[in-house]
């Protein structure tokens, strides 16, 4: 279920001087990471703070969640973070041949078999994050769906990636990793967490 609007949603918005919404500008030619589905922001802030040196985008379709990421992301004033309020089918021209490393955390399942084009590792999806990137290729997936994960290693494979680190249990593995909002709530609630990164 979306949440309701802030009651400060457009007032945050509209102060927000990190937000992008027609040009890409970070000052800098360090490598650019994007989030796709950053919800209330904690990956995303804490992956700018811990790595100062690589530039991070995070990417929200709905606007209610994305104006609770810059609330508090306001505080911070990171050079080196940027919102995009916008879904990724529509950022194909603004990304194009500029990002490093994609991130999927805890993304929408779309169990049902008619939605599987909407899943973010099918490959119309693929297709699309292939003009995003500038060389390599890079996502980092982690889900507590088993039937995704399973899905997405499937997926990958299939459209000629290579799973370089694999984990059914990521909390206890030796894996850097910053936690998501929704991550921290499976696992206090004993859900294991799936984790994945491949490239091409």
């Amino acid at each position: 279920m979306r949440m309701r609007n802030p009651k400060y949603k457009d007032e945050v918005i509209n102060k927000c001087n990190f937000l992008i919404t027609d040009e890409i500008n970070f000052q800098n030619n360090n490598p650019i990471h994007i989030e796709i589905g950053m919800g209330k922001g904690n990956f995303i802030l804490n992956m700018a703070l811990n790595n100062p040196n690589i530039n991070f985008i995070g990417i929200e379709k709905y606007s209610s969640v994305a104006s609770v990421a810059i609330k508090k992301m306001m505080d911070y004033n990171l050079p080196n973070l940027k919102i995009i309020i916008n879904d990724i089918v529509n950022l194909e021209n603004l990304l194009k041949n500029k990002v490093d490393a994609i991130y999927l955390n805890f993304s929408d399942p779309w169990p049902k078999k008619r939605h599987e084009k909407r899943r973010l590792t099918s490959k119309n999806f693929l297709d699309l994050y292939s003009k995003l990137f500038k060389n390599k290729q890079l996502i980092v997936q982690k889900t507590d769906n088993d039937d995704l994960f399973n899905y997405s290693l499937n997926s990958f494979k299939e459209n000629g990636y290579k799973i370089v680190e694999l984990s059914y249990d990521l909390h206890k593995e030796n894996i850097f990793n910053v936690m998501t909002e929704y991550e921290e709530k499976f696992s206090n609630k004993g859900i294991k967490i799936k984790y994945l990164k491949a490239i091409k």
